[in-house]
């Protein structure tokens, strides 16, 4: 078969496949989430309070509260106050539970709530870290999930103030645990148990960090690491292991031996981790159990044992993550615990080495501009001017290849049925002109890992979340709130309400002022590109910008304004180029009607 029509049947395929997969996305994945939808509200409308018993209820009694008052009434508490944490934790089981992020909220709104990190057990999708220690055959038993602690010093716990919790287990044992927290996201917790019996006890450390079901809302896109992770290592080389949900959920067991580490749960912007001291041997797991009644999903560890000798007492001061994955506040931890890889809690992705570098840049000059909007700008001209040479020498080959565009077309016509005596004469064409067709291709595609990794440093980093541009655009990590259904907001009208239909007007098919500004901007760097030698190819790239137009409607508008300026400064690159080398562009052809008329 000869290439053109190769050509040509690849991309009929692969506008076929998009075709399918968006239709599959509108017409079978959106109805199934609305579904999914309304039976979590209609579970919500019917909830009661879980039972207060030591005992997992049954699949079917397997209810939970919506009011966080009732579930946090269920036990004593100890507040939790700092510049960045609000909550509480539970005196039963001694766990940290209950914790808000001050310093973020749920949305842009003045009166918007504060983010929600942990939330209490009774609730749906509870979320807490638990300490304790394992000692099967301890007389007396060890402190566990629903073992009744008492407050013996403080009264809130606050960056000045830690409070110590003791609970004697009535054979000789008595347990003494310390919790303290720092100005940033970092608790502290030592266990101390003194042995008053006559005879040896052994036990050991341990703590988890517990997710009973998963969010609908995460672990939705590829792009991203959600779900469980750790790193782990001999003490001297270490590696960072990764499980996203559903890959969790497959694997429900997965073991590790490591010195030192840490591990936990991540969201996109969310960490909760736990660091054992960095030279314990430590045996971590990620497990998902008792699936049917409360999915849990948690990351958990053992230290080694130890054997406590009568009228003797031993310590374990283990910490706790709880917070933001700001670069600035892992880095720090990083250095000053000796934690390895603890940066890489952000999803910096397999183009790391590009990723943090950029993020840097665009951290230097959003320091220097103060508006994220006009770093992400700043990002993109260096970016592009980094890319600059070779660039040039692609939009060179280009240029010249378009304006071999003519004698192509001879060609075709003097062997129109001789495709194979077409690609001949073609090649003979680029040798006497001294041109290379594989030049316009093979810079831009050295460029493709350098424009994905700074897409992906958006994508990631908590540092463009809530931040604000000008006019309309008050959150670049949320996609442009205008629509053209109801012309820009000018009409009272929200088409998310319109029947059977709305849901795709306000997501797959929202076109924005930014969204369609991109799409011009792809419109006119396709343009400015030499034209497909295959009529179906020509048609099929003149309808790109606007497939494209719909696709990206849907991003955050800084990812946006990102794809949008890059496309205008490639635009006025090739301009300039082809103005140079007389070839024929767009932009000259405009000018030229613009002067006659």
């Amino acid at each position: 078969m000869p290439p053109q029509n190769n050509s040509r049947n690849t991309i009929v395929f692969l506008v076929i496949a998009a075709i399918m997969l968006l239709a599959y996305s509108v017409f079978v994945m959106e109805p199934q989430a609305q579904k999914r939808r309304a039976a979590q509200q209609a579970a919500a409308a019917e909830s009661t309070v879980a039972p207060a018993s030591n005992t997992s209820p049954s699949p079917s009694a397997a209810v939970f509260t919506e009011d966080r008052t009732v579930a946090l009434g269920q036990g004593a508490r100890v507040p939790i106050r700092s510049g960045t944490l609000t909550g509480s934790l539970s005196l039963t089981g001694g766990r940290i539970d209950d914790l808000f992020l001050t310093r973020y909220r749920e949305t842009i709104d003045k009166d918007s709530p504060a983010v929600e990190l942990f939330r209490p057990e009774g609730m749906k999708h509870a979320f807490y870290a638990q300490f304790g220690w394992s000692g099967p055959n301890v007389p007396g038993g060890v402190p566990g999930p629903n073992t009744p602690w008492r407050l013996t010093q403080g009264s809130t716990l606050t960056p000045t103030t830690p409070v110590i919790l003791t609970w004697d287990n009535g054979a000789g044992l008595r347990f003494t645990r310390r919790i303290s927290v720092d100005e940033q996201y970092m608790f502290t917790v030592a266990d101390t148990v003194a042995n008053f019996s006559a005879q040896a006890v052994t036990i050991a450390p341990a703590a988890s960090v517990q997710r009973q079901g998963v969010p609908e809302h995460l672990g939705r896109t590829q792009v991203l690491h959600e779900g469980a992770i750790g790193t782990f290592g001999d003490g001297e080389a270490y590696s960072t292991t990764q499980l996203k949900y559903k890959a969790w959920a497959k694997k429900p067991s997965d073991k590790h031996e490591s010195t030192g580490g840490w591990l936990g749960i991540t969201d996109k912007y969310w960490l909760a981790a736990l660091i054992p001291p960095q030279g314990e041997k430590i045996s971590a797991e990620f497990r998902v159990r008792d699936a049917a009644r409360y999915d849990i999903h948690s990351a958990g560890m053992l230290g080694a044992a130890r054997t406590i000798q009568p009228n003797t007492q031993v310590t374990e001061t283990q910490r706790l993550f709880a917070g933001a994955k700001r670069n600035e506040i892992l880095s720090g931890y990083e250095k000053s615990l000796g934690l390895p890889r603890f940066v890489y809690a952000i999803d910096w992705g397999f183009l790391f080495f590009l990723t943090r570098p950029i993020f840097l840049v665009i951290e230097f000059f959003y320091g220097i501009l103060g508006n994220f909007g006009l770093a992400i700008l700043a990002l993109t001209l260096t970016v592009r001017l980094i890319m600059f040479p070779l660039a040039n020498k692609s939009y060179a080959s280009m240029s010249k290849m378009r304006n071999l565009q003519p004698k192509m077309e001879e060609i075709k016509k003097k062997h129109a049925d001789d495709p194979q005596k077409q690609q001949q004469e073609v090649m003979a064409l680029y040798q006497r002109e001294k041109i290379n067709p594989l030049a316009g291709c093979l810079p831009l595609l050295l460029q493709i890992p350098v424009f994905y990794a700074v897409y992906k440093m958006l994508f990631v980093t908590i540092e463009m979340r809530h931040q604000p541009f000008f006019g309309w655009i008050r959150d670049l990590s949320a996609p442009d709130p205008t629509t053209v259904w109801n012309l820009f907001g000018l009409l009272p009208w929200d088409p998310a309400t319109t029947p059977l239909i709305g849901p795709y007007l306000a997501g797959t098919f929202a076109l924005s002022v930014l969204a369609i500004f991109y799409g011009l901007t792809m419109w006119l760097q396709m343009s400015m590109s030499p034209p497909a030698p295959d009529p179906m190819q020509r048609r099929i790239f003149q309808f790109m910008p606007v497939v494209f137009t719909f696709i990206m409607a849907t991003f955050p508008a800084g990812l946006l304004i990102y794809w949008a300026w890059s496309n205008i400064l490639t635009v006025l690159q090739q301009y300039i180029i082809m103005h140079r080398l007389k070839a024929e562009n767009p932009i000259d052809t405009f000018l030229a009607r613009f002067k006659k008329a």
